[in-house]
C-alpha cells in the first residue's frame, strides 16, 4: 500500500484519521493480461489505483475499430469517470495490457469520505482539476491542432517508460493513425 500513499501524499499530506478511514475501503486485486477492468455497457463502482503493470482506456468507434483514448500505468488512478459520477453504463473498456496489480476503492464510500474529512476531498478535487481538466483540456487540443508526428514526439516524451511496452498498434490507436503512417514516422526519425 505504500505506493498507493506516496501517490496520495504528491497531492496533499492526510491525517492520520482521514489516511485510517480511506485504508478500510481499500482492496488489492489483480488482473492477468487481456482481462478487462472494466467493459463497456457496465455501470462502474470503484476507483482503481495501478500498483504495478498497464492498462489501456478504450471505445469503439462506428466502423467497429477499437480506440485508445488513455494509457494508465504504475502510480495512476483509473476508472470511467463520468459514468462513474452519473452512474450510468461506461462507453468505454478498461483492459490490462500486462499483468497488472490493483488497489481499489468503492466510489460511493469515497464520496462519503470527502464529506466527512476536508482533507480526502482537497485530495479529490487537486486530482479532478489537474487530470479531468488541465490535463485533458491539452490533450484534446493537441490531438487536433498538432501533426501526426508531433503528437507522437509529444508522446514518446510525455511516457517514455510506456513506450517500450506498448505494440504498434496501441500507440497507433492512441494518437488517431494507422500503423502504417506511425512506422513511416518513425522511419523518418
Amino acid at each position: 500500500m505504500t505506493s498507493f500513499w506516496d501517490f496520495i501524499d504528491r497531492y496533499i499530506l492526510l491525517a492520520e484519521e482521514s489516511k485510517a478511514a480511506w485504508s478500510a475501503l481499500l482492496v488489492k486485486s489483480e488482473l492477468q493480461k487481456g482481462d478487462y477492468l472494466l467493459n463497456e455497457g457496465m455501470v462502474p463502482k470503484k476507483i482503481t489505483f495501478v500498483r504495478k503493470g498497464l492498462l489501456s482506456y478504450s471505445y469503439q468507434n462506428d466502423k467497429g475499430e477499437k480506440i485508445i483514448k488513455k494509457f494508465f500505468a504504475e502510480n495512476s488512478l483509473v476508472a470511467s469517470t463520468s459514468a462513474l459520477l452519473t452512474q450510468e453504463p461506461s462507453i468505454f473498456s478498461i483492459q490490462a495490457l500486462e499483468d497488472t496489480e490493483l488497489i481499489s476503492y468503492n466510489f460511493s464510500d469515497f464520496r462519503a469520505l470527502t464529506m466527512a474529512y476536508n482533507d480526502i476531498a482537497n485530495f479529490y478535487i487537486s486530482y479532478l482539476e489537474r487530470h479531468w481538466v488541465i490535463e485533458k483540456e491539452f490533450g484534446e487540443i493537441t490531438l487536433k491542432a498538432d501533426t501526426a508526428k508531433q503528437r507522437y514526439l509529444d508522446f514518446t516524451r510525455t511516457y517514455p517508460t510506456v513506450v517500450s511496452r506498448l505494440k504498434l498498434h496501441h500507440i497507433a490507436s492512441y494518437l488517431a493513425i494507422t500503423p502504417t503512417q506511425l512506422s513511416r514516422i518513425r522511419a523518418e526519425l
